[in-house]
This record gives C-alpha cells, sequence and structure tokens, in this order.
C-alpha cells in the first residue's frame, strides 16, 4: 500500500460526495422498479430492474455494460472496464436487483415501491438490499471513472435471484465463469452493527429447511363430541417442535455436534459496539423480551450458534374463524441457521428423525427438504483484506470491526472456490435499522454515502498493489 497517491485517495472520496444527492436520486429510480424475483410476480419487472441497473453503471462511465440472458436465469449484468491493464489487479464487485414481495401493504408508511426520505433515510423495497449495494458500487467507480480510469481492473457482476437463492447461479458460472476471473470478489451486501460504525463480514450462517405435514384424522371432529379420546394433531405437532430447543432457546437434537467458535472470533466479539436498547428497537421486541442483556452473548447467539425457527405453522381455518374443532392435520415450515463445521444434509437427516421420535409411531407425518446452503468462513491473511479494512476506515472515519452474520449467501463459498479460491470481502450497505425482508425497509444515507467513499478508496488502494503470477499481492 506503499505505492497509493493519497491526493488520489481524497479526490476520488470528495467526488463520491459531490455526487452523492445524483447518487441518491439513482438509487431511488431502482427503487421504483418492482423488480420481486419470487413466483407469481411479473418477470418483466425482472427486465426493467435489470435495464434500470444497466442505465446505472453506463451513467456511472463504464465503457461496457451488457446484459446476459442466455440461459434460464433473469438477465444478469456486467460491466467490464480492465483498462489498468494485465500487471493490475481485477476486482469482481456483486449486489443484486431483485428484492423481497412487500409484505403486508398496510403496514407500510410510504408505499413500497415510491421510496422517499425521512430523517436521513430512503425508504423502500430494496431500498438497502440490496439497490443500495449497486448504488454504492456505481458512485465508487463514476467516482475514478468521472476523472480519467479505474486504478485497477473492475468487473460488476448483479444478478437478479438472489433472494431467492440463485437458483440458476452454478449453471450460469457454467457458461460464463471466464467472465468473472478476478483477485478479489467483494460483496455489497451485508450491514453494520451500527450506524456509523464500518462492519466487515467474515462467516455467514447456512441454512436447512423442510416442511411438515401431520395427520391424526380424516378430517375434523366436534371438540365437545369428541375432545378427550380424539388425537389433538396441532398439540402433537406443537409439543415436537418445542423439543427441538431448550428453555433458552438452543438446538438440542441428538446428533448434532454445534462447533465451538474461533478463538480469532471470540476475540472480535469483544470489540464490537453493542447497545441492548438499540438493538431492541431495530428488532421490534416486547419490553423485557429478547436474550439482550449481555452484547457478547448476543453476537455470539446471532453470528456463531445454530438456531431452530418455525418459520410458519397452520391449521385450521384463518384466523378469526375458526370453529370449536379437534383439526384432522398441521402444517409447520422449519429452519435452522448452521454455522460453520455443520454438515447441512446431516442436520437436516437428524432433525427430520428427531421430529419423528417425539411423535406417536401411527401419526401420519412427511417431511420434505425445501432449501439447503453450507455456511461459511474466511481467514483474514490476503493482503486485501488488510487493504479494504483501511479503506473502510479511511471512508468512515473509525476503524471497521469483523464480525460474522447470522444471515445466509448461499453462493460465496461457491463463487469463490470457483474463481480458484480468491478472498471474498462482504461489505456494508445496511444497518440494524434497516428491516431487510420486512416491512419499512430504509438505507441510512449517511452509512450508504461512507461505505460508497471506503470502496472507491478500496479501488485506489488496489491498483497500488501489482500481480504476480496469477494473483495480487
Amino acid at each position: 500500500m506503499s505505492d497509493v497517491n493519497d491526493q488520489a485517495l481524497e479526490t476520488a472520496m470528495a467526488a463520491v460526495d459531490a455526487a452523492f444527492p445524483a447518487l441518491c436520486a439513482q438509487l431511488a429510480d431502482l427503487v421504483r422498479v418492482p423488480s420481486c424475483s419470487f413466483p407469481g410476480h411479473d418477470p418483466q419487472h425482472l427486465q426493467a430492474g435489470a435495464e434500470a441497473t444497466a442505465a446505472c453503471l453506463r451513467a456511472a462511465g463504464f465503457p461496457a455494460v451488457e446484459l446476459l440472458d442466455d440461459g434460464p436465469w433473469p438477465p444478469y449484468v456486467l460491466a467490464t472496464d480492465h483498462r489498468a491493464g494485465p500487471n493490475a489487479p481485477c476486482v469482481l464487485l456483486y449486489a443484486h436487483y431483485d428484492v423481497q414481495p412487500i409484505g403486508r401493504d398496510e403496514l407500510w408508511t410510504s408505499p413500497a415501491y415510491e421510496p422517499e426520505e425521512r430523517a436521513g433515510r430512503l425508504y423502500g423495497r430494496g431500498s438497502a438490499d440490496d439497490k443500495a449495494g449497486i448504488a454504492a458500487i456505481a458512485g465508487a467507480c463514476s467516482a475514478w471513472l468521472h476523472d480519467g480510469a479505474l486504478p485497477c481492473n473492475v468487473t460488476v457482476w448483479i444478478e437478479g435471484e438472489e433472494e431467492i437463492g440463485s437458483p440458476h447461479l452454478e449453471a450460469f458460472l457454467d457458461a460464463h465463469i471466464d467472465k468473472l476471473r478476478c483477485d478479489a470478489l467483494v460483496i455489497a451486501d451485508l450491514g453494520n452493527v451500527q450506524t456509523g460504525a464500518p462492519t466487515l463480514t467474515v462467516s455467514l450462517r447456512g441454512m436447512v429447511s423442510a416442511t411438515i405435514q401431520a395427520r391424526a384424522l380424516a378430517g375434523p371432529l366436534h371438540s365437545g363430541m369428541w375432545g378427550g379420546p380424539a388425537p389433538d394433531v396441532v398439540q402433537l405437532l406443537c409439543r415436537a417442535l418445542g423439543s427441538v430447543s431448550d428453555a433458552e432457546g438452543r438446538l438440542c437434537v441428538p446428533g448434532i455436534a454445534i462447533p465451538e467458535p474461533s478463538a480469532q472470533a471470540l476475540a472480535d466479539l469483544e470489540r464490537v459496539p453493542y447497545d441492548a436498547a438499540a438493538m431492541a428497537a431495530s428488532m421490534g421486541v416486547v419490553p423485557g423480551g429478547g436474550d439482550l442483556s449481555d452484547g457478547v452473548r448476543a453476537y455470539r447467539r446471532c453470528w456463531y450458534e445454530p438456531v431452530f425457527s418455525i418459520n410458519a405453522i397452520h391449521a385450521g381455518g384463518a384466523p378469526g374463524a375458526a370453529g370449536n374443532i379437534i383439526n384432522d392435520c398441521a402444517w409447520a415450515r422449519v429452519s435452522v441457521r448452521i454455522v460453520s463445521g455443520m454438515d447441512p444434509d446431516a442436520t437436516l437427516t437428524a432433525l427430520a428423525a428427531h421430529v419423528r421420535s417425539q411423535l406417536p409411531s401411527w401419526l401420519q407425518c412427511e417431511i420434505a427438504a425445501e432449501q439447503s446452503a453450507e455456511a461459511w468462513a474466511t481467514t483474514t491473511d490476503h493482503p486485501l483484506f488488510a487493504i479494504c479494512h483501511a479503506a473502510f476506515a479511511r471512508g468512515y472515519g473509525v476503524e471497521p470491526v469483523q464480525v460474522g452474520c447470522g444471515g445466509t449467501i448461499p453462493f460465496v463459498g461457491v463463487l469463490s472456490e470457483r474463481l480458484g479460491g480468491v478472498p471474498a470481502l462482504l461489505v456494508p450497505v445496511e444497518d440494524p435499522d434497516t428491516r431487510a425482508h420486512a416491512e419499512n425497509e430504509s438505507v441510512h444515507l449517511g452509512d450508504l454515502r461512507k461505505t460508497t467513499r471506503s470502496l472507491a478508496a478500496f479501488l485506489g488502494m488496489a491498483g497500488a498493489v501489482k500481480k504476480r503470477g496469477d494473483r495480487a499481492q
């Protein structure tokens, strides 16, 4: 990093600051596109999302922008500028333009696809997850492109089906892996632990999920006439699911071994800023709820311990329309967020065996696997991690912290491996008040500006690195 032109970095970050109002307007335009990738939503909106993303990257100054729609996937957007030459490293910058469904429309303070700025935040579906990532990438690159050229080779890769698990990613990589060759992968789709606290993510939980269908009767029964001798399938299923975790909510299934966090991860926890009241407010937990008294304990449970969740459970009629019956069947969707060292298939097998063992043998029960994604963790000894750390310290004005993340991005490990083991750098565009996947999603514009500044600084610092062989050193 000794060859970094300090004045050039300051100029690039100043350019980010000057252009930031225009960048926010571009982000608002992206949010207006209802590019939801879930089944039942208009696929033309994904096409529109890809085109809007391409327009944003063209406006940033990229000399080559294309839509890759030659497969069964929504269009991928690829922008490239490799004019820095063969001796400069190549950075692959990733985000996604697809979004979650809006949820309950009546809970939005402003319409989900009509972006609105309030108190320093931009509200709207996708404003943070992950169209903010697109904006940060475009803004960081534009800061260099509009003043001449990027200091390193850059490929920008934006997809349109991350929110549904990137089901065509492997097929896309089979067809286009050569277009993505790089020395470092930067994923702009994570979050800060607190507003203003730059946060670099070095591990992700994985996930397995399944649906459970249990039946005890041919049809519903009158609860007065038959209550007592007739089996209550809802109670039976609830008891079985309740046995998966202990009284403190920790997974306790025979056959599932829970790895201990590394010594480095535990040491990093001590340095992460923590505000119990702010976390409770971000969660929206009722007063006194949650395990929030100790930050190290709370973050350890969020990032480095598995957790079982009942995502949905149903029996009988709609809420408010239930009769006095004993239900014939019950349905649940459950998941386990797993940590590094846990095998997804083995976890699901043990979970299913345990649930069956807690149900009567005569009960008809079907357990069907849904999703499966491995956990991911990385070491931080590659020199580009130090560069990323320094860049975010510069862009935010405070030192970053390294953390885990409780969420899952299934392709991180796969992509890093397919690209030859390049380092994956996971950088923030969200914060604890973002409410990603929920109603009233928003992005903190101050943090978005600082992340954009940091990415601009990272590109400048990476450009000062010379390659030896086929890797940046």
